[in-house]
């Protein structure tokens, strides 16, 4: 067991130092975390502690990536699909939120790293108390500018593209904006990620072994690179996040061009 231990520890050694030896690091990296349930499944566990699994394994990943320099993270948490799920579920996913969101507030790596914390979605379907956390947060860490920790919470990739063209449809009824002033930007800017410096991620990880993207990020997810990876994100270690970085790192990304 101690000699696996060892050996395991040299490779993620070995990796690390391949990754930071690149110039090619990716700045913002989104995850899909996916397989909460099944994992659960596995142990003969309700669905939720599958779930509170996933969520610890969230405060792991934030450590790895600021160790790493990742500037941007950005976690498909919660679809607005998922309300669909049954009660019992959805409420221990709502209180489980609760409970991590004032974690966050509470979390010294937060100040420290001066991580901007922002929430994606139709925040109005969540609970007012998950909502009023939510604004808590962003508020907190509102000056932040190194890193930033988005996460996807009541979110569909369709329904931010309709809240955007909604916004954009808004000012022309205003007069701040003409039809044909329309273009790629102006919708960027009223996506929910218009905050970001660098919207568009690099690189997009997908656990569980499914191999789709759900409809997250459907806009800004045009030229990332996706790894999908056959491991229940609960089960997600340091060395699967190393493997993806490396994977995107061998990767030669045109862009079209």
């Amino acid at each position: 067991m101690l000699e696996a231990i060892g050996v395991y520890k040299v490779y993620e050694w070995w990796l690390e130092s391949q990754i930071q030896g690149s110039k090619n690091l990716p700045q913002h990296i989104s995850l899909i975390l996916d397989g909460n349930r099944r994992w659960a499944g596995e142990y003969d566990l309700p669905s939720w502690m599958g779930h509170r699994a996933g969520a610890d394994k969230v405060e792991q990943l934030l450590g790895w990536c600021l160790e790493l320099g990742i500037k941007t993270l950005t976690l498909f948490v919660f679809s607005t699909e998922n309300f669909e799920r049954p009660e019992r579920e959805v409420e221990e996913i709502m209180r489980l939120c609760e409970e991590k969101l004032r974690r966050v507030i509470e979390d010294e790596r937060i100040h420290k790293e001066m991580v901007r914390v922002k929430a994606l979605g139709r925040l109005d379907l969540l609970p007012k108390t998950v909502q009023d956390l939510i604004q808590n947060v962003e508020a907190d860490t509102a000056c932040y500018d190194k890193h930033w920790l988005n996460i996807a919470i009541a979110y569909g990739g369709r329904k931010e593209i309709v809240d955007a063209v909604r916004k954009v449809g808004q000012r022309i009824l205003r007069g701040e904006l003409k039809p044909e002033e329309v273009n790629e930007e102006v919708l960027e800017m009223n996506l929910y990620t218009a905050h970001l410096p660098n919207p568009e991620p690099d690189l997009i990880i997908r656990t569980s072994g499914e191999e789709r993207l759900s409809g997250f990020l459907i806009w800004q997810s045009a030229y990332s690179e996706l790894c999908f990876l056959d491991v229940y994100w609960p089960s997600f270690r340091r060395i699967d996040l190393l493997r993806a970085i490396r994977t995107y790192q061998q990767r030669l990304r045109r862009f079209g061009r």
